[in-house]
């Protein structure tokens, strides 16, 4: 398998304010499968997802994403689809006004992605009520919208089902599984494991700071 099939984490840890809150993480993750990190809050899930996205320098160690070293002098991922941390979208223009300024980043979004990602999760385009207007799973499912609408070939997800209700989550498993079956490399950061039970190719559990595959959190 080459470089550009992999996500590669190698031996990174960080430390912030004195307190190590990732510790030697090396991971090989291969293009075009779901993976899913579990552990509770301040576990390492979120440092670890922002430092593969390329948010976060690590103290040790390096990330290669399908070839591209990230991490390093602010370099992303190409074609990434985030959601992570709050993300701050404008509460005074509506829904699909936010994707339009978003997508005027990249210009790789056109105003049918934009239609047709609010559609997906289950968002009406044409709603002319204000974002600061929304209820708490409508904002979690235009972030959601934001993550996909410019069809990414990797999507790192942060707590993606965080206020969303049943329905909801059903369309989410969805969309992920819709997404995978484009080819996406998909990582997911939950602690909400019913959310995405049966989804994921594999399974990695944070805890203070370490990462260990296919073990549940305690």
């Amino acid at each position: 398998m080459s470089e550009n099939d992999v996500i590669k984490v190698e031996n990174v840890s960080k430390t912030l304010k004195g307190k190590t809150v990732l510790r030697d993480v090396s991971l090989t993750l291969e293009r075009g499968k779901i993976y899913a990190f579990c552990g509770r809050n301040a576990s390492g899930k979120t440092m670890l997802l922002s430092t593969i996205a390329g948010l976060i320098v690590p103290t040790r160690g390096s990330v290669t994403v399908f070839g591209q070293r990230v991490s390093e002098k602010r370099i992303y991922p190409e074609n990434m689809g985030l959601i992570i941390g709050s993300i701050g979208l404008w509460p005074h223009i509506t829904g699909m006004e936010n994707l339009a300024l978003i997508a005027e980043i990249k210009k790789t979004a056109d105003i049918d992605d934009m239609r047709e990602a609010m559609s997906r999760i289950g968002l009406d385009p044409d709603d002319k009520r204000k974002y600061k207007a929304y209820s708490m799973g409508m904002k979690q499912k235009l972030i959601l919208a934001q993550a996909i609408m410019e069809k990414p070939d990797l999507l790192i997800l942060d707590e993606p089902t965080n206020g969303l209700d049943e329905d909801a989550v059903v369309l989410f498993r969805e969309i992920v599984a819709q997404e995978k079956k484009r080819g996406v490399t998909i990582l997911i950061a939950t602690h909400q494991l019913d959310d995405i039970s049966g989804l994921h190719d594999c399974m990695y559990t944070m805890r203070d700071g370490l990462c260990e595959k296919g073990r549940r959190a305690v």
